[in-house]
């Protein structure tokens, strides 16, 4: 009953160049905007060699974003580009863009970049391919970019509103598709890739023969799941499909992928999920028949000795489109052993699932684990910030302690590690609020902090990023627009500013906020991917140094006696625009 793993024909051939062998393009690289280096002097730079910029839901598992670091160098996806830009020594300066885009006039959006080595993947959906779309660059030791090639992965639209489609362990890369296939499968609907200008030209990743049977009651959709060893030049890419129900949520732990699938529709039992757990390093997969559904991906949480634990609702779709803010019913939490993937299609027993009290307030849930504590509420999400109070509510997963409610002064809209305590973000609809939890054996909120007249300006988990100092203290950056302005406004709207706090104690003080410019010019040509889909804002703490992206601009500050003094700023659409680099005064 196990996909046989099956290697991509063509993507195979291209996609080893990650790994630092020759580029499979037989044309010459497409120049960037900025002269390229000298190619003798182009040398690898190893993942590890990186600090991570990305605020990641697993440590050591990077997940597709806007900006990420090579050696010296910044690398930021916006609005169909990609831009370069060197930090090296006390720099900061422009280097290189970019078009995405194969072809002028193509009709795709791109939102996810990662980084390995000095190759760039740039993963979008082609809605004029009906395709997801792996754009490959290549940045050299100067910080030029270079297209290497494009390759079309024949699925439905993957996006999901919290969720990412790619992550990368190590040296391994991995995607997620969805491929509605309806009651029957053929040869036009089987996942498959093609070379850009090769319209009919598709070769199958996955066999009909290859295909795992669904072991719940809905097989109308086929989750394919794409893995590259990068690390092997001649390891190439293979994918596994899974059928199950629309319904779905992906996530990567440090040593296995998981599929949850379901029928997406109401369900008072949802006896027809399923759980597959696919292992990186090609053990094996299992298949559990499971209940409920996960409310995202952050319901998930392997525990160091490989015990998976997920908090669960009766009713919801999990990361499919909008699916996370539909989850609703009663909550729950299964913890599943990873000796119960050895019997394939066995039946999680009942007993190791346990029932939720349901948290005060109303709106979507959020959930994330901290640690060995699963934290819950209702926030505001995409819409306008609910006014009022809000409760969080904490469990322990070995149900040692009792569970405990947690009164807040606001809604739950963003629930961050903070080390080994908790952060919980949200609204009251005329202040943003901070408030740190102690997540010891009876858990309590340990400060809190209000930014009034303002609300969250980006829903992502990649818009926030918590900074530790070695004695559990640190900085924190989160992007804030004024209140009064729905979540949805980062998709269409330019940054407003990075907020950062000192956290000490689980106390908060305020260090500063970096600004966009408001004179800043928002006519950027665009023509391609001109929807912010996972936001245009982050706070960047690197080597040393602090930054804020917002927009096309990334400001630089200094800390000085507790506050923060912004230094100078560069926009980097000066790339496309030839205008210069414009210190602070």
């Amino acid at each position: 009953m196990l996909a046989t793993r099956r290697t991509f024909a063509a993507l195979a051939l291209c996609l080893p160049v990650l790994a630092g062998t020759t580029a499979c393009s037989k044309r010459a690289p497409e120049s960037s905007a900025a002269p390229a280096g000298d190619p003798a002097a182009a040398v690898e730079s190893s993942p590890a060699d990186d600090e991570s910029i990305t605020n990641t839901q697993e440590a050591g598992v990077d997940e597709g974003g806007i900006i990420k670091t090579h050696g010296d160098h910044l690398v930021v996806l916006r609005r169909g580009r990609l831009f370069s830009i060197d930090l090296g020594g006390d720099r900061l300066a422009p280097l290189s863009a970019i078009d995405v885009p194969p072809v002028r006039g193509h009709n795709a959006w791109y939102d996810e970049m990662l980084v390995h080595g000095d190759s760039i993947v740039v993963v979008g959906y082609s809605y004029e391919q009906s395709a997801t779309e792996i754009g490959l660059f290549r940045i050299d030791a100067a910080g030029s970019l270079s297209r290497v090639d494009t390759y079309f992965l024949r699925s439905n639209d993957y996006y999901s509103s919290r969720n990412y489609a790619s992550r990368l362990v190590g040296d391994k890369l991995v995607f997620y598709m969805p491929h509605y296939v309806g009651a029957q499968i053929d040869a036009d609907n089987l996942p498959a890739v093609r070379g850009l200008g090769r319209r009919d030209d598709w070769s199958r990743v996955v066999a009909h023969s290859e295909i795992v049977p669904s072991i719940g009651t809905a097989n109308d959709t086929l989750h394919t799941l794409v893995t590259c060893d990068l690390g092997k030049p001649e390891g190439g890419c293979t994918g596994r499909g899974i059928l199950g129900g629309q319904g779905r949520t992906f996530y990567v732990s440090g040593d296995a992928v998981y599929v949850w699938t379901s029928s997406g529709v109401s369900d008072a039992n949802m006896v027809g999920s399923a759980l597959y757990r696919l292992p990186l390093d090609g053990a094996p997969m299992g298949a559990l028949h499971v209940q409920g559904t996960p409310i995202d991906q952050f319901s998930f949480k392997q525990a160091k000795d490989g015990e998976l634990h997920v908090a669960l609702a009766m009713s919801g779709s999990g990361d499919a489109m909008w699916g996370a803010e539909q989850a609703h019913g009663d909550l729950g939490m299964v913890s599943i052993s990873p000796l119960a993937f050895a019997k394939w299609g066995a039946r999680v027993a009942s007993r190791e699932y346990v029932d939720l009290p349901e948290p005060s307030g109303a709106g979507t849930l959020q959930n994330r684990f901290v640690g060995d504590t699963l934290l819950y509420g209702h926030g505001s999400g995409w819409s306008y910030a609910n006014a009022g109070s809000g409760t969080v509510h904490a469990h322990h997963v070995d149900g040692e302690f009792p569970d405990t409610d947690l009164g807040l002064a606001h809604t739950v809209d963003r629930l961050e590690p903070l080390g080994n305590n908790g952060l919980v973000v949200g609204g009251d609809g005329n202040a943003l609020h901070f408030s740190s939890l102690d997540l010891g054996e009876r858990p309590f909120v340990g400060g809190h902090f209000a930014l009034e007249g303002a609300s969250p300006g980006e829903l992502r988990s990649h818009g926030f990023f918590f900074k530790p100092d070695r004695d559990g203290s640190g900085m924190l950056g989160l992007p804030v627009r004024p209140d009064g302005i729905p979540g949805y406004a980062h998709l269409y709207e330019g940054s407003a500013a990075v907020l950062y706090l000192n956290v000490h104690d689980l106390q908060f003080s305020t260090l500063g906020m970096l600004a966009a410019d408001p004179r800043a010019s928002q006519d950027d040509s665009c023509v391609a991917s001109c929807v912010d889909w996972y936001g245009n804002a982050r706070p960047v703490f690197y080597k040393g140094r602090v930054f804020a992206l917002l927009g096309y601009e990334l400001v630089e500050a200094d800390i000085k006696g507790g506050s923060m003094i912004e230094r100078r700023r560069l926009d980097v659409s000066s790339l496309i625009r030839g205008t210069k680099l414009r210190r602070a005064q």
